[in-house]
């Protein structure tokens, strides 16, 4: 299925604002490390920081296109259904994630598992 241009705009719209976050957030890490907190290991928080990102605007993408695909569906039980799906899908893929992230030592655990929550940042 094709998004649609809203959609598109929107998944943008996220993407940027995310881009933003990280941003946001390799500041802050950097900071922490110059008083001390923890250390700055660029490569790991820059590899988190893209894959994280990359992992939460397909979780949005994915939504938009359920929300496409719910909108041409009658029966409101077989919709409920296609929404119940599309959330356990997402959470999973989120949970894989953020499992990835510990498991992967070239990955900073905090910058690959913290973008997940920045489009909810970026929507409010």
């Amino acid at each position: 299925m094709k998004l649609q241009p809203a959609s598109r705009k929107e998944i943008g719209r996220i993407a940027l604002g995310t881009l933003a976050c990280d941003g946001i957030m390799i500041a802050g890490l950097f900071l922490l490390s110059q008083f001390g907190i923890g250390s700055f290991p660029l490569f790991r928080i820059l590899l988190g920081a893209a894959c994280g990102s990359v992992v939460a605007v397909l979780n949005f993408a994915i939504l938009c296109l359920t929300v496409q695909q719910a909108v041409e569906i009658e029966s409101k039980r077989k919709m409920k259904a296609r929404f119940q799906l599309s959330y356990n899908i997402r959470m999973v893929l989120q949970a894989a994630w953020v499992v990835a992230c510990f498991a992967i030592p070239h990955i900073h655990f905090f910058a690959g598992a913290l973008p997940i929550l920045f489009p909810n940042v970026v929507i409010f």
